[in-house]
């Protein structure tokens, strides 16, 4: 036995001496059973109660927020936001959209597909609102490509209502679910992308995204 041989199972040996549970059973029950953990207070509220908070938990982290009654005013809402902030109307769009009406903001130029690094707006939906922390769960797929939340400038998340919850494991309840496989990429967004590192001063936008904006549509309740 060779010297790295010795030393890779002795590491082996001491991991597997601490590991709580060996038993390949009792590991897959632990997994299948995936227990919450300590739910803090702030996330155990009723629907009202998980809506509100999750506003004002996103908007302390710099994501701005707009409310629209239902999914038709969703476009005019976005090109609304978009003209106060002198933004361009040339917007990337995640295919998962498409129900929406989009013809109501004509000006809106529109295409589809991944984000590029020349993408200057970006639009998804989200499988998820976290209330406790103002967070979104985005799952990659065909019908939101990853890139979209990372490479734009602004990041636009088209949210239903009913599709906040109060706690991160409600969130991954719903996942499970689901009926759907578990995707590649789970992405929990708080917040515009920040950093801290220069001079201890917080910069926005420096790994992705320096603008955060939720649509949330209150009257759409669908699965």
């Amino acid at each position: 036995m060779s010297s790295r041989e010795q030393i890779l199972g002795a590491v082996r040996g001491a991991l597997e001496d601490r590991a709580p549970g060996r038993d390949p059973a009792a590991v897959a029950a632990r997994l299948a059973a995936h227990e919450p953990g300590l739910i803090p207070a702030r996330g155990q509220g009723d629907a009202a109660a998980r809506l509100a908070l999750f506003i004002a938990m996103a908007e302390e982290v710099s994501t701005t927020v707009s409310r629209v009654a239902d999914r038709g005013d969703v476009p005019a809402a976005i090109a609304g936001y978009l003209a106060e902030h002198n933004l361009p109307a040339a917007v990337k769009l995640a295919p998962g959209l498409d129900d929406i009406p989009w013809d109501r903001a004509p000006l809106l130029d529109l295409t589809r597909g991944k984000g590029e690094d020349a993408d200057k707006v970006s639009i998804t939906g989200a499988f998820a609102g976290i209330a406790e922390t103002g967070t979104v769960m985005a799952l990659s797929g065909p019908d939101h490509p990853t890139t979209l939340n990372i490479l734009p400038e602004t990041h636009v998340v088209v949210l239903r209502a009913s599709q906040i919850v109060g706690a991160y494991e409600e969130a991954w309840d719903r996942l499970r679910t689901s009926g759907r496989d578990m995707p590649r990429t789970v992405m929990l967004i708080t917040g515009p992308s920040r950093s801290g590192d220069i001079e201890q001063t917080i910069q926005l936008g420096a790994h992705g995204p320096k603008r955060l904006h939720l649509v949330i549509v209150d009257d759409d309740d669908r699965p």
